[in-house]
């Protein structure tokens, strides 16, 4: 998932989830073919652009007179929990957005419209393969990709001069060079790392050969207290205490505000804040705009890392009213024309054809954005990894390293409390 869901209390969402919702059911009443049915859409936060917004419930009401289509904006934070309790009631949206790691919970659950008869007309081989894997269950697609992030470090050129720092070009690197630039500008976070962004703390872990948990037969082992899990966690605590200062408690919500304001000489996140970094909310530039510049994270022995791939996965609900048209409704959101307005405002598209369309104010940007992309990783296929978000654990681990705790101690407690949610 691209967003923090906050330490939300939820046990068993893929157990939970919805007595009496079979996925790959059409639904429990009504027909698609009924005139004035009201099609409601989960978006989750702001990052759908209006135009798509507009083109959606355009399209669909052009295409099925006499029918509606309601957007309704969800927050991330608490979203596991509200689709859990949504899905399973007689009042079930329709379609409904969710982060790509949330997905495994719902589509193991039956609370999802198995999606088998109209994967072709989504895209079929054209979509985005590790979204596709997070989006099904036993086979079946269930949650088609929606859209991707690929994480793109952002640095203030004239910061990094002024430092004497180069563009690094391999993760040691990133991380002196991070320290340095915090020591040579009083007041200015050298690498901008609030302590619950942890989903910039995976490639750390990933690029010294770690893992978060890997699945041994019908078990899942969790791994972050391995040595080379710890190494990695062992450069996040450096970052975090020497180079950033960013909250200890914060999350990663907003992020390019200290970057534009040059309280920050360097910040990672999905391609698409470049347009928050470089224009205001007026639409007018920036103090950095021209300063901008943007790298690939380097891997420990040089090229791109490994990188947390945020992003959405979208389906059907299994209660939805009027299955027929939600899907419908669903093939206008993975047609060409929806998703290149997707990609013309920065987002990744879920149809792997249309990723040259990613807007990027440079080739060179672009560029970066692809060789991101391509080293992009999600995290453990679990159903149950929902609730591991949902209850924080992997924020808490991070704030607590962010203040300077035992790496062994805190890696330790976390992996039993992962165990613990995977294998229950």
């Amino acid at each position: 998932m691209k967003k923090t869901l906050g330490a939300v209390a939820l046990i068993g969402a893929s157990a939970l989830v919805l007595a009496g919702c079979a996925g790959g059911s059409g639904g429990d009443g009504g027909s698609s073919s009924e005139e004035g049915a009201e099609i409601r859409v989960w978006l989750v936060g702001t990052d759908t652009p209006q135009d798509a917004r507009d083109y959606l419930k355009k399209t669909f009401e052009d295409e099925n007179p006499g029918s509606t289509l309601v957007i309704e904006e969800q927050q991330w934070t608490g979203l596991v929990d509200k689709l859990t309790t949504s899905l399973s009631s007689n009042d079930s949206p329709d379609i409904v957005e969710m982060g790509n790691t949330q997905a495994p919970a719902f589509t193991s659950s039956g609370a999802l419209l198995s999606l088998a008869d109209i994967e072709g007309e989504l895209g079929g081989d054209d979509l985005l393969p590790g979204f596709v894997e997070a989006g099904s269950w036993d086979g079946t697609l269930y949650a088609a990709p929606y859209y991707s992030g690929a994480r793109v470090v952002f640095y203030n050129t004239a910061m990094y001069e002024q430092a004497g720092v180069a563009v690094p070009t391999t993760l040691d690197e990133y991380v002196s060079n991070g320290v340095a630039l915090a020591e040579a500008l009083p007041g200015v976070s050298g690498v901008y790392f609030p302590g619950k962004d942890w989903y910039n703390g995976l490639p750390f872990i990933w690029e010294n050969g770690g893992e978060i948990a890997v699945q041994d037969g019908d078990e899942w082992d969790a791994q972050l207290s391995s040595d080379e899990s710890l190494a990695g966690l062992a450069q996040v605590q450096e970052l975090m205490t020497k180079a950033s200062l960013a909250p200890k408690d914060g999350d990663e919500a907003d992020g390019w505000v200290p970057f534009r304001t040059e309280q920050s000489a360097t910040y990672s996140a999905p391609s698409w804040a470049y347009w928050s970094i470089v224009a205001d909310e007026d639409k007018q530039p920036t103090a950095v705009a021209d300063i901008t510049g943007y790298y690939a994270l380097p891997g420990m022995d040089g090229g791109a890392a490994q990188v947390f791939a945020g992003g959405s996965n979208v389906g059907i609900a299994a209660k939805s009213k009027n299955p027929d048209l939600a899907k419908s409704a669903l093939e206008i959101m993975l047609s060409d024309e929806y998703q290149t307005i997707l990609a013309e405002n920065g987002l990744v598209p879920a149809l792997v054809s249309l990723g040259d369309k990613v807007a990027a104010a440079t080739p060179e940007l672009a560029s970066v954005i692809a060789e991101a992309a391509a080293n992009s990783k999600l995290t453990p296929a679990s159903p149950n990894w929902a609730d591991v978000e949902a209850q924080g654990i992997m924020q808490d681990l991070f704030v607590n390293i962010a203040n300077g705790g035992d790496l062994k101690e805190l890696a330790t407690a976390a992996d039993e409390q992962i165990e613990s949610i995977l294998n229950g």
